[in-house]
């Protein structure tokens, strides 16, 4: 019965369903707070653990599917300021208590190995899947991800004058009209934690802001790994390293790469102005140049370039299903590159596609043989500065994802990502392949 009571009161005018929400929230806090830390629990208080946030689970969606445009709207001052992710999450924590985890909760997170946690960021799922969902709130949410971040416009001016940027992870430079953008996380084979992701999105900002730039390039550096050392690699996917110690967060890193940099290689960066009095957001065509291998996150990023190119050697591959977790939106977006059953081979199968296979031309726009390479890429950026390319890239895009689908598929993603990154198989598997460094996937 006060299950009952407590899912009508949360779904109850505002005043009455955030003190029901703050109460039900108190409760169960106090629960989990007279237990021991997870790793140290018996089974009967895991038992007990579960069933308390299961419930207050149920009462944090059911608040947020009754109230999502007026949360985000007391968020955002009546949607007058825009937002980012990682601030939206954090000023919902303070002003509606018992919605998402505090700050001082994740920062107790983020100290736990992914295995040890107590599973917070599922709130924060159950909360960004409500606000993707409303189609007011949820675009107003994809434009703020799609402004240029401080961080960027701090270095703008630097850039502009220098027309070279060294992020840390990525390098930045413009020639002859061209910004290329160069992975160089030497340590990991290019594999994205949250430092690549912020850098990366700080490099397509930049890219993109400077008016000089008319296209962009994005292409693995060398590696000194033993097994590539002197070879450039494109990407290893997510640094399972980082997920198994608990350093990859579903806000920062697997929502802030889709609705950050991702998006806006996608939609271009929003500015206040607009890159003319007719266009909201500066677009500019780009290019991928894919050397040794892209694997997961890797190959997911491919899916919103114009042109693709691929060494000869190279190989395509999305090891979702081993690895427990969603591929970003690839699941949204590969259907349509390559139709239903390779992409379910591809996700689904573990298959492994490489550059010279026939089915490869449905993700690779050129192959070619060593040093070629190099030549092909100029040839490629070359051909997208033509003076129509962008309007006409511009209404590709429109046509092949529209922003609302891809809002809706965001909304979802967020949930089940964060519920995918505390199931019992990931937290196993992700340990298997740490120790094993992935060798099995590079043979």
């Amino acid at each position: 019965m006060e299950a009952g009571n407590d899912l009508r009161d949360v779904r109850a005018e505002p005043a009455q369903a955030r003190e029901a929400l703050a109460k039900a929230g108190a409760r169960t806090d106090d629960l989990l707070a007279a237990l021991p830390d997870p790793a140290l629990r018996t089974p009967g208080q895991r038992v007990a653990a579960a069933s308390a946030t299961d419930a207050a689970r149920t009462l944090r969606a059911a608040f947020m599917d009754a109230h999502a445009d007026a949360v985000y709207d007391e968020l955002t001052d009546g949607r007058t300021h825009y937002v980012r992710l990682d601030q939206l999450a954090s000023s919902a924590a303070t002003a509606f208590p018992g919605l998402v985890p505090t700050a001082e909760r994740l920062a107790t997170e983020r100290g736990r190995p992914q295995a040890e946690k107590e599973g917070d960021e599922i709130d924060q799922g159950i909360f960004f899947r409500a606000i993707l969902n409303s189609p007011s709130a949820g675009r107003h949410l994809l434009d703020a991800m799609l402004r240029p971040t401080s961080r960027a416009l701090g270095l703008l001016p630097g850039f502009l004058a220098t027309g070279t940027a060294d992020l840390g992870s990525v390098r930045l430079e413009r020639t002859d009209g061209a910004a290329r953008l160069t992975m160089c996380r030497t340590d990991c084979l290019n594999a994205e934690d949250e430092r690549q992701i912020d850098d990366m999105e700080t490099a397509v900002d930049l890219a993109l802001l400077d008016p000089s730039v008319e296209v962009c390039l994005l292409r693995g550096g060398e590696m000194i790994h033993p097994r590539y050392r002197g070879r450039r690699v494109f990407s290893a996917g997510v640094n399972l390293k980082s997920l198994h110690g608990g350093g990859i967060s579903l806000v920062d890193f697997l929502l802030r790469r889709e609705l950050g940099y991702i998006h806006k290689i996608l939609r271009g960066v929003l500015v206040e102005d607009g890159a003319t009095r007719w266009s909201r957001t500066v677009e500019k065509p780009w290019v991928a140049a894919v050397d040794t291998f892209a694997i997961g996150g890797g190959a997911q990023i491919l899916l919103v370039f114009d042109q693709v190119l691929a060494a000869s050697d190279a190989f395509f591959s999305l090891p979702a299903a081993k690895e427990g977790i969603i591929p970003g939106a690839s699941d949204f977006r590969l259907i349509r590159a390559v139709g239903p059953r390779l992409a379910r081979q591809l996700i689904l199968g573990g298959r492994r596609l490489r550059a010279t296979e026939p089915e490869a031309r449905l993700v690779f726009d050129e192959v070619h043989e060593g040093e070629e390479l190099d030549i092909a890429v100029e040839r490629s950026l070359d051909r997208l500065r033509g003076s129509a390319v962008l309007a006409n890239r511009h209404m590709l895009n429109l046509a092949e994802e529209s922003v609302d689908d891809f809002r809706c598929y965001m909304a979802e993603f967020a949930l089940q990502q964060a519920l995918r990154l505390y199931s019992p198989d990931v937290i196993d598997k992700v340990g298997g392949f740490t120790a094993a460094k992935r060798t099995a996937v590079f043979n």
